[in-house]
């Protein structure tokens, strides 16, 4: 008896291979950074791939890349740079918050050397920015933050000044360095500045279709190009003038 004939196989339609699923991006920020603008470019220059985007706490900026929650991370500065690319951006202005009514308030900025009596506040140990500035309130001490921070939870009865005297911290853009590809490259180039027509950037390095040369008005399919017209020697300026075709100098 003859073996059954096997069925040839046919690839399954429904599984999708990677590359061609839809690519979604996603980023997390730190409290104080707006991403806004990098949004609005990326909406402009890459209409086909979504952009995902939320706020993540000081603690889990380098989570949200370690478990795969997004794709980069808008952290500050210092982070533990194993395995990642970073690239910093920009510093932050620090300030200085006290409970509404504290001296501080008087002065545009105030140096941190003037401040050595006050009690300062671990903003860590209370749990975080939006935490600390609570306890601020309260009257219960002073706490350092970057402006943007600060503003970003804009805590009523509090005060904030400009601060000098003080280390500044730094916002870095962050990714697993083995998982970069010209979706992140292009968003990296959103972030940093680059125009649309830049060199670098990924979008604008695709081949773009050769225009067809333009018909000749005259029917022959091509520009016909114009005789060349023998070199003529330039006519003497003087020649055929008569005598008094020249400006007498004064005498």
């Amino acid at each position: 008896m003859a073996a059954a004939e096997e069925a040839p196989q046919t690839p399954d339609e429904s599984a999708v291979p990677a590359e061609a699923a839809e690519r979604e991006l996603r980023f997390a920020y730190v409290a104080g950074v707006t991403p806004g603008k990098w949004i609005r470019r990326w909406e402009e220059r890459m209409p086909d791939v979504p952009l995902r985007s939320f706020m993540s706490d000081d603690g889990a900026q380098l989570t949200v890349l370690r478990d795969g929650s997004a794709d980069l991370s808008f952290v500050r500065l210092p982070v533990e740079r194993d395995g990642l690319s970073v690239i910093p951006l920009y510093e932050e202005q620090p300030v200085v918050v006290a409970p509404k009514g504290h001296e501080i308030a008087v002065f545009e900025e105030v140096d941190l050397a003037d401040l050595s009596q006050e009690t300062f506040l671990d903003v860590a140990e209370l749990g975080g920015p939006a935490m600390a500035l609570q306890v601020v309130a309260s009257g219960a001490g002073l706490v350092i933050l970057p402006m943007s921070v600060a503003r970003h939870f804009n805590v009523k009865d509090t005060v904030a000044r400009k601060l000098t005297g003080a280390p500044t911290t730094e916002i870095a853009l962050a990714w697993p360095s083995d998982s970069t590809d010209e979706v992140i490259e292009e968003f990296i180039g959103i972030v940093r500045g680059r125009t649309a027509a830049s060199s670098r950037q990924p979008s604008a390095q695709q081949e773009k279709p050769k225009r067809a040369p333009k018909p000749d008005r005259r029917g022959t399919g091509t520009a016909a190009k114009k005789p060349k017209v023998a070199q003529r020697y330039a006519p003497n300026p003087d020649k055929g003038r008569g005598k008094g075709s020249r400006k007498k100098g004064k005498r």
